[in-house]
């Protein structure tokens, strides 16, 4: 069983297209997260978890939401990975959140995927030649990570120096909580009020009043609402004004071509 968040698509991408090559079923946390559904998952094929990396870890809210879930049937459990190119400790913390329910940690891998983080300006966004080369270079990592898993193999990826857990341990909780703000959010008269924002914010963090969002005081700068926003009307502060929000369907055209190419 396949399960994932995804923001803004890469995440999706990577669980659906390794749901495929496995013939397994691929589930959207999404809602589960939003109503606090822990009802017990089941699967006799191993588990395999897809997450983003926010600041070097797997979201605090989707690490929260998985330690209080029960899992039954397989003790097996992969971990995949995407990122803008670091990882960080999110490996490390998922075999430590695995152990602890007593099942078995079978390895992580990594897939660095295009960058959606339109909020800093610290990381700046990428060259459209950069996001086709990175989704290029996903798509032939999806046939071998497929195959080791299928063959009940442990994924192998970078090993985690001591240096870095000890620096990101205490780094991850205050960057999320003196950086990841949601006052600065704000919609411009391009907005039609879809209520597409509310349905996607993973913390139920945004409401519509008078056909317009209003955010809440929680937020973990998933993007999910500036990437999904059909009509681009959603902007936090100046930092993303003239920048061009990520989606991954935006892209959906190089899959296609790589599959093309491969057939």
């Amino acid at each position: 069983m396949i399960l994932y968040f995804s923001a803004t698509g890469n995440t999706e991408f990577i669980a659906q297209e390794l749901a495929k090559r496995l013939d397994d079923t691929c589930i959207n946390l999404l809602d589960r997260v939003k109503t606090q559904d822990h009802s017990v998952l089941h699967s006799e094929k191993p588990f395999i978890i897809c997450a983003p990396v926010y600041v070097c870890e797997m979201p605090r809210f989707l690490s929260k939401y998985l330690k209080n879930q029960t899992f039954s049937g397989s003790k097996d459990v992969y971990f995949i990975f995407t990122s803008g190119g670091y990882c960080g400790i999110s490996g490390q913390l998922a075999k430590w959140m695995i152990r602890k329910k007593h099942m078995n940690y079978c390895g992580r891998a990594e897939f660095r995927m295009p960058r959606n983080y339109v909020a800093n300006d610290a990381y700046p966004m990428l060259a459209p030649e950069e996001v086709r080369a990175r989704i290029l270079q996903s798509c032939d990592m999806l046939g071998p990570v497929a195959a080791d898993i299928q063959a009940g193999k442990k994924l192998k990826a970078r090993h985690i120096f001591l240096f870095e857990t000890l620096i990101t341990l205490p780094f991850n909780p205050a960057w999320c909580k003196l950086k990841l703000r949601a006052k600065d959010f704000y919609t411009t008269d391009r907005c039609i009020g879809c209520g597409k924002c509310v349905k996607l914010c993973p913390l139920n963090n945004i409401s519509l009043k008078e056909k317009a969002p209003v955010w809440g005081d929680s937020c973990t700068h998933c993007m999910a609402c500036i990437g999904n926003c059909p009509t681009e009307a959603i902007e936090y502060g100046t930092i993303t004004q003239g920048k061009e929000p990520y989606n991954f369907g935006k892209y959906r055209h190089v899959v296609e071509e790589f599959s093309d190419q491969n057939t």
